[in-house]
This record gives C-alpha cells, structure tokens and sequence, in this order.
C-alpha cells in the first residue's frame, strides 16, 4: 500500500524546523531535500540537547555512550500520540546494513521504552502494551532517515491478534488472516528474549526468494492479555511501496472508545 497521509503531513509541518537546521543536512543529502526534513529537526533536538541540555523540538534525547548508540523521540505535529523514535546517528532505513548488528537491538530497545510517550498522553485510555511499532519500507517512507513510528493501533488488527496471535510461533508463519488488507508473515518473541532481539536481523531469514529489505516493512505488538507465552509479535510483508504502518490508528479510535477524544 501506499506511504500514509500522517508521513506526508509529518513532512509539511516540520518544514519550518527544516529550515533552521539545513546548514545539519547529512552531506551525502537525497536530491529531494523533503525527504531530510526529519533529520533536519532530529539534528536540532541533538544541538539543543548538547548545548542547553533541552530536547525542543524533540520529547526526549539520549546522546548515547560508548556502548549505546543515541536515539530521539520526536512527536508528530497535530497528532498527539503518533510519535516517532530515530538514531542520532545517519541511518537511512530498515535496510542499512548496520542495523543486522547491536545498534538494530539498540533502537528497538528505544522504541520499546518510548511507548509511555504515546499513552501517557491518554490518561489511562491505553497502556503502553497496546502501542504498536512501525518501520516502512525504502518507497513506503517519505524521510531518509530511519524511524520507528509508535501509536495506537487499528481495532480490527486487535482484534485479529487476540483471535489468532497464539498461533504464532518462534519461526515465520504466514499470520492467518489479512492485517489492514495486506498478508503478513509473523514470529514470535518471548519476553524474556526481548531485550536482546534485533527485528532488522530477524528480516533476513523472512521466508521468500531473497531477502530484498528495500521492499520490506514490520510492525510490532506485544501479544494479547492471557497468551500462554507472552512477549511481542513481530508482523513483516514485502511490496514495493511495503508500508506496516497501516496497522496503525493515528486518531486512536481505541483509547477514544473507552472515554474521551
């Protein structure tokens, strides 16, 4: 499917920010300089972090150390609780080779940690178990920079994981039904293996002729309430313009059902 309308309004809004940091652009800069607004604006919350100990634009910073590699979480503008998390360091997508190594374990860590971002904001409305994880494919993203989208997710992909999310196993399986009209493959990863597991990594091995990672997108969900073996799901599909971030609910229809917008 398409790359959603949220990134392209991400792009829009964040032009400003864009504008202030162009002098940060990565050297190596795509042709279309929309496609760095979000470096731009992370390479801002790195300077604010460094100079002032702020984090404006971004929610939070973490310059790293020698062993752990820096990351930033940055809100998507007029969405309260679509967020998105991203290497301080140049790292273009899900497909650069770096990421099959501690750095891809690394910020799938951050993104984990950074889900009270979303549900924080809900009051209750949602636990941070129910936020989702997204990375899109090479055509699926609008930025050139990785980054892994954190919301709520679509309430018929819930209600799909309840039904059949004990059906996944430690291996890739087909996911039994489709998710937001595209045919997943899913595997398992128990909570105790969480902290240690590297999704980028686990791409390789997705069944298919090659494991082609420009055209390949994942999403992630921690397994429903009373699975014999809980931990997350990790949900992975390729196509061309591979894009699991239409697993989300960036209005959050779930967290507004139980009481409030």
């Amino acid at each position: 499917m398409r790359r959603a309308p949220p990134a392209a309004l991400l792009v829009a809004a964040l032009s400003a920010v864009a504008a202030l940091a162009a002098a940060a652009a990565p050297a190596a800069a795509a042709p279309d300089p929309s496609r760095d607004v979000l470096w731009a604006a992370l390479k801002t919350c790195v300077l604010a972090k460094r100079l002032a100990n702020r984090t404006f634009p971004c929610l939070s910073v973490d310059l790293g150390d020698g062993d752990r590699p820096g990351s930033a979480v940055l809100r998507a503008p007029g969405e309260p609780t679509h967020s998105v998390v991203m290497p301080t360091d140049t790292v273009p997508g899900l497909e650069a080779p770096v990421l099959r190594g501690p750095r891809g374990a690394a910020y799938w860590r951050a993104a984990l940690a950074a889900r009270p971002l979303v549900s924080d904001v809900l009051k209750g409305r949602l636990t941070p178990a129910e936020v989702g994880l997204a990375v899109n494919s090479a055509r699926g993203r609008s930025q050139d920079q990785l980054h892994i989208h954190l919301d709520c997710l679509k309430p018929s992909v819930l209600k799909a994981v309840r039904a059949h999310g004990r059906q996944v196993r430690h291996s890739w399986g087909r996911f039994p039904v489709p998710l937001a009209g595209d045919r997943y493959y899913a595997l398992r990863v128990p909570e105790a293996e969480a902290a240690q597991f590297n999704p980028f990594a686990a791409l390789h091995t997705l069944p298919g002729a090659r494991p082609d990672l420009h055209r390949t997108s994942f999403a992630a969900l921690a397994t429903p309430p009373g699975d014999p073996e809980p931990g997350y799901i990790l949900l992975a599909y390729r196509a061309p313009s591979a894009s699991a971030e239409d697993v989300m609910d960036h209005s959050c229809r779930l967290a507004g059902a139980r009481g409030g917008a």
